[in-house]
């Protein structure tokens, strides 16, 4: 069974393609004793696009609501929310073993949206709704000045990810993510896995209790999770 979430939401009927662009940034030089060298560069950010059917009536068998059935138009202010609000969010699509709820594998990134066209076509879809989602990966980033120390040296100082000594613990607040912990405590959102498994078995336990799945997509408040070193 595959679940695809933007933000937590989940979307009703999974994608039938996902087309995941990893892309790099290296460059060909030519040398004049030595011809083409290869100049090896940080891998540039990841381009993810998918197609997403939004029912507008009917509530299709293969289709999956985490709460209540949504029209289309529900989902396409989610939508544009993300893209004017200018702040990343997670996107998963979790993927699990057919009929059960472990995890086969999945996609989790921290994305910004960047675009998204919507495609009605009555002769195909009826009055269901398509909408093709352009999504790019979100990095962490930050400012940094050169300062001169007191023996007249330039040093690089880092202006703005100032992060703090995490605690050892941290308890669940709302509107909390794995990612946002592990960007406030830790100051590096990618950790969120290592909180992830220092706690599997608390948040697994509360998603079930709450009706939802696992595999760290569903935090609740009250939960106290233990933190990984920094």
């Amino acid at each position: 069974m595959y679940y695809m979430y933007i933000d937590k939401i989940l979307f009703p009927v999974t994608p039938g393609k996902l087309q995941v662009n990893i892309n790099g940034s290296n460059k060909t030089l030519t040398l004049i004793n030595e011809g083409e060298v290869n100049l090896i560069k940080s891998p540039a950010l990841t381009d993810i696009s998918v197609e997403v059917l939004l029912p507008t009536l009917t509530q299709y068998p293969f289709a999956v609501y985490s709460e209540t059935f949504c029209t289309p138009d529900w989902y396409l202010e989610r939508l544009e929310e993300w893209k004017q609000k200018k702040d990343p969010v997670p996107f998963k699509i979790l993927r699990n073993f057919p009929g059960e709820d472990r995890a086969l594998w999945d996609t989790n990134i921290l994305v910004t949206i960047e675009d998204y066209k919507i495609v009605e076509d009555a002769d195909s879809q009826g009055l269901d709704v398509t909408v093709n989602i352009s999504m790019k990966e979100y990095r962490d980033w930050g400012a940094k000045k050169l300062v001169r120390n007191k023996f007249g040296k330039k040093a690089l100082v880092d202006k703005i990810r100032r992060v703090k000594s995490p605690a050892k613990s941290y308890v669940v607040k709302k509107g909390d993510s794995l990612y946002t912990i592990a960007k406030k405590q830790l100051g590096n959102s990618s950790r969120w896995k290592e909180i992830y498994k220092q706690n599997k078995q608390t948040i697994e336990s509360q998603a079930k209790k709450h009706g939802k799945p696992g595999n760290g997509q569903w935090i609740f408040p009250g939960e106290k999770l233990k933190l990984p070193k920094k």
